[in-house]
């Protein structure tokens, strides 16, 4: 399925989330939430949390999502995989989007199992014309079954494939054009992925399909070491956005204009007012590119 031109210049339509700051949703932080109700953007939960019946995940999250936006991000059905989607896994995916009636729905560049072997990891995929044909043909199968657009995110890697022939930004970019799904970019995972390739990831910034991007990811990460004693950064979500990544995301606001921006903090939990202070500098440079954007069309329309 290829889109035509009309479509391709009304892309956000994957997504009502408002171009606000929010943050992942955790259970330990709900009394917080309930007890100050915080103005933030939105929340975002992980799909897999939530695929039971019942119970007080459900009990929070009913609350939540009728005062706020709501986004899902899915980290299960490993679109990526070589083989076909897990036909259980979406038909759940599919009841609690249609239980909660989401902004957006997201899913990972990756792939996460083979078989009846299932890892908690999100595993890179070669960027070739065999796999892109494989992950378009389940990002579609997703779309008709949850009757949506969807958004694929970009992911952070530590390893490249020798028979790749698309650049990532090259097959982000195609799968979106032959899908209609949107792109969510994780700065976070730029910034890992560049020191890990030794790339530059403001080059990679200024190469992205920006009229693609429906969100936008800023998260912590943990440094360690290859054999070779060369830095290799781990995006782990275990702390607070590093000035890098800030800097990263200043850039991208300056190409995409204000955009919905998720704080993702998943290990070694914050408290709830760290993590809405990182949410809040974020606010805060969303409003920052509001008013330059206002300027900027105040001076072209002046005489």
């Amino acid at each position: 399925m290829f889109l035509d031109d009309r479509y391709m210049q009304d892309r956000r339509l994957a997504t009502t989330l408002p171009a606000r700051a929010g943050v992942g949703f955790k259970s330990q932080h709900f009394t917080d939430i309930i007890r100050s109700s915080p103005d933030i953007g939105f929340f975002e939960i992980h799909a897999e949390n939530f695929m039971g019946a019942g119970g007080p995940p459900h009990a929070q999250l009913s609350r939540l999502r009728a005062d706020y936006a709501l986004s899902v991000h899915g980290v299960g059905l490993s679109i990526g995989g070589a083989e076909p989607l897990d036909s259980q896994h979406l038909e759940r995916l599919k009841t609690l989007v249609d239980r909660y009636e989401p902004d957006s729905v997201s899913e990972h560049l990756a792939w996460a199992s083979h078989g009846m072997n299932f890892l908690n990891d999100l595993l890179p995929v070669p960027y070739d014309t065999e796999t892109l044909n494989s992950i378009v043909s389940n990002i579609q199968e997703i779309q008709e079954k949850l009757n949506r657009r969807i958004l694929v995110e970009n992911p952070a890697t530590y390893l490249e494939f020798e028979t790749s022939t698309f650049s990532e930004v090259e097959f982000l970019d195609e799968i979106a054009r032959r899908t209609g799904c949107g792109l969510l970019l994780d700065v976070s995972n730029v910034h890992v992925s560049a020191v890990n390739h030794r790339f530059s990831a403001d080059a990679y910034i200024d190469a992205f399909p920006v009229t693609l991007v429906e969100e936008v990811h800023l998260a912590g990460f943990s440094c360690d070491s290859d054999d070779l004693d060369q830095p290799l950064l781990i995006d782990t979500h275990s702390g607070p956005v590093a000035e890098e990544i800030w800097a990263l995301y200043q850039r991208a606001l300056s190409r995409i204009g204000p955009i919905a921006t998720l704080i993702e903090w998943d290990n070694d939990m914050a408290s709830w007012n760290m993590l809405h202070a990182q949410a809040r500098r974020a606010e805060a440079m969303l409003a920052a590119r509001r008013k330059i954007e206002s300027q900027l069309l105040e001076g072209a329309s002046a005489p």
